[in-house]
This record gives C-alpha cells, structure tokens and sequence, in this order.
C-alpha cells in the first residue's frame, strides 16, 4: 500500500544514510520499524527486575521504599 508520511528532516536525514549504509531501501526500514514497534503491543512495558549487588554489607531492596528509607535511618 502506498501512504505518505510526514518525517522530520533529522529523522529523515538518518534514515537515508542507514538505508544507503545497509543496503535496503527506506521503505523497508520503516516497515520494519513499524513492525518492531507493533509487535511490543500497545500496552505499558514491563521493566525487567532490578539487579541486586552483594556489597557484603545490609541487603536493601531499592524498589521497596520503605524498607530503602529504613536502611538509610539505619534501622
């Protein structure tokens, strides 16, 4: 289906050199896009967990604000 679409000039800027770079056409790039961004649903995204580190001293779970605050009044 042929569309037209309204792009920022830097947008489009960069797009154009990545096509020329790789070798697929500017159409195939945003289709690609498009279907990246529609496959990831529409829904809010899900943050992956939080790492946790072994400082050898208190374990603080920083997501937990309260328990946080406690360790930093040290109680």
């Amino acid at each position: 289906m042929k569309t037209t679409l309204n792009i920022d000039d830097t947008v489009f800027t960069r797009l154009k050199t990545e096509a020329a770079s790789s070798g697929r056409t500017m159409s195939e790039l945003v289709e690609s896009a498009l279907r990246l961004l529609l496959t990831r649903g529409t829904g809010a995204k899900e943050l992956p967990p939080l790492p946790s580190f072994d400082g050898g001293g208190t374990t603080v779970d920083i997501a937990d604000r309260e328990h946080l605050w406690r360790a930093k009044e040290g109680r």
